[in-house]
């Protein structure tokens, strides 16, 4: 007579609220607001919960423009420059979420819309002392 144990129930458990999670993180993606449109190789022009974000590459070696540092790409919400960093793991932070890290810059606007919850992005004010 084969008797499952409570390590056997448990593991089964867990496995099946794996599986679960997974369902529903995807569904709730797909769910989203999010409408990408077609832009060249390494950009991103979409609509994400109301916002519109904006992913230009980084521009071969320099400032073009803003506030923005050689070899990262441009991020702009509502057309708004969102600042980011790359840690040297390859994560990716913000000013709005400055403490989370993301997999790419897309993670990390979107991240940022859903913390602004409405609000506009202010201008970073950059540089040294008068």
């Amino acid at each position: 007579m084969n008797k499952i144990t409570r390590r056997q129930a448990l593991g089964t458990t867990a496995g099946a609220l794996t599986v679960l999670g997974i369902a529903g993180a995807t569904a709730h993606a797909a769910a989203t607001d999010s409408r990408a449109a077609t832009t060249p190789a390494g950009t991103v022009d979409e609509v994400y919960q109301g916002r519109r974000i904006q992913i230009a590459p980084a521009a071969g070696g320099g400032h073009h423009g803003g506030h923005h540092s050689p070899g990262l790409p441009t991020v702009k919400i509502d057309g708004r420059e969102l600042h980011v960093m790359q840690n040297a793991d390859g994560t990716w932070i913000s000013v709005v979420n400055h403490y989370e890290t993301f997999a790419d810059p897309i993670s990390l606007a979107r991240a940022a819309v859903r913390e602004l919850q409405g609000s506009q992005l202010a201008p970073m004010q950059m540089g040294g002392m008068a």
